[in-house]
């Protein structure tokens, strides 16, 4: 009896697994750095190198910093977006991600610049240290530098409207 009744209690278990498998979204990942200080970073701004764009730049304000680059299709599809966004009054910062500068310059002068700054991580270190797993990634920063959210994917007017604007529209004053 016990040794039918084993290898059931397995299988139902392995089921069960499977179940639970069926009904999670396997694009979703959390981000360990939700509520917590944004990573500090200094880099060279895109347009004007000699300057630099820091995490101070984004505080005092809630910000997006959007994870782009011109080899990312993705990127290309949000962009009409971030420019609405940037109409709007939302302040974008870009992290130029393992690009080359005058592709970067060619894009954002053709398809437009809906950055205040663009810091350029040509390294990719800066990318590691938010945990960016690609292009793009769009992080909203609270007042405090805090990681207030994170969307992997090109951000639309449904994943904002569901995912940051709550956040900001939360508190009074904000947009």
């Amino acid at each position: 009896m016990w040794r039918y009744a084993i290898p059931a209690v397995i299988l139902l278990v392995l089921g069960g697994f499977f179940l639970r498998g069926l009904n999670l979204n396997p694009g979703y990942i959390e981000s360990a750095l939700i509520g917590k200080p944004a990573p500090a970073f200094s880099l060279p701004n895109l347009e004007t190198p000699s300057e630099l764009v820091s995490t101070s730049d984004l505080a005092g304000q809630y910000s997006l910093l959007n994870v782009w680059a011109t080899w990312c299709v993705e990127c290309r599809r949000e962009h009409g977006f971030l420019l609405d966004l940037e109409a709007s009054g939302v302040p974008i910062y870009g992290l130029n991600w393992k690009d080359e500068r005058p592709a970067a310059l060619e894009w954002l002068e053709v398809l437009g610049d809906p950055y205040i700054a663009s810091a350029v991580d040509y390294s990719g270190d800066i990318g590691i240290d938010y945990g960016v797993y690609g292009a793009p990634e769009t992080f909203l920063i609270g007042p405090d530098l805090t990681i207030l959210q994170k969307h992997l994917g090109p951000l639309s007017p449904a994943i904002w409207a569901s995912k940051f604007a709550p956040l900001i529209e939360a508190v009074p004053g904000q947009h």
